[in-house]
């Protein structure tokens, strides 16, 4: 018997970007330049150890999006909605962290309501919030670990689907 037919399986994945970033601030600029490229119905998974830079990202989203509100860490509220101060798309910033289960637990959000008019930005999504959208971008924030002062990130960015093909990341490695 043949397996099912799953469009994921042919999913395209475009080239990613890599960039290094030594501080903060420029985590923050990197999410007020990547806001540029965003439009209502993306979906952005963030992921990266504790204290990576996920939430110094999605702050810098919302400053280029122009949302209302500090973007903060939603881990004891698990999502927040960030309407739009400018006309664009509400940011709905969401942290998986806490839920084990994949999509099914994610469903009390209705995070495939908020989709199509907003920009949804799952921190810790990897594995419960794929199935939202064929098209979306990872975004892999990888940290110096121990003991240490070193504040550089190295972050990954891949377009999944065809949103992604000519989205122009790679713009953001100049």
């Amino acid at each position: 018997m043949e397996a099912p037919h799953s469009p994921a399986a042919e999913t395209v994945h475009q080239p990613a970007a890599r960039l290094t970033l030594t501080s903060p601030e420029q985590t923050q600029e990197l999410g007020r330049r990547l806001a540029k490229l965003l439009r209502p119905g993306d979906l952005v998974l963030l992921t990266g150890e504790l204290g990576a830079g996920k939430t110094t990202l999605a702050r810098g989203l919302g400053e280029g999006l122009g949302v209302r509100g500090a973007v903060t860490s939603p881990t004891f509220v698990i999502a927040r909605v960030h309407p739009s101060l400018v006309g664009g798309p509400a940011l709905v910033h969401v942290d998986a962290y806490r839920l084990g289960g994949g999509l099914d637990e994610m469903e009390d959000l209705d995070l495939d309501v908020s989709l199509p008019e907003s920009v949804v930005v799952v921190e810790w999504g990897d594995g419960k919030v794929e199935d939202l959208s064929e098209d979306r971008l990872h975004v892999v924030v990888h940290r110096v670990v121990g003991n240490t002062d070193d504040d550089r990130r190295r972050i990954t960015l891949t377009g999944v689907g065809p949103r992604w093909a000519d989205a122009g990341l790679a713009g953001l490695t100049a």
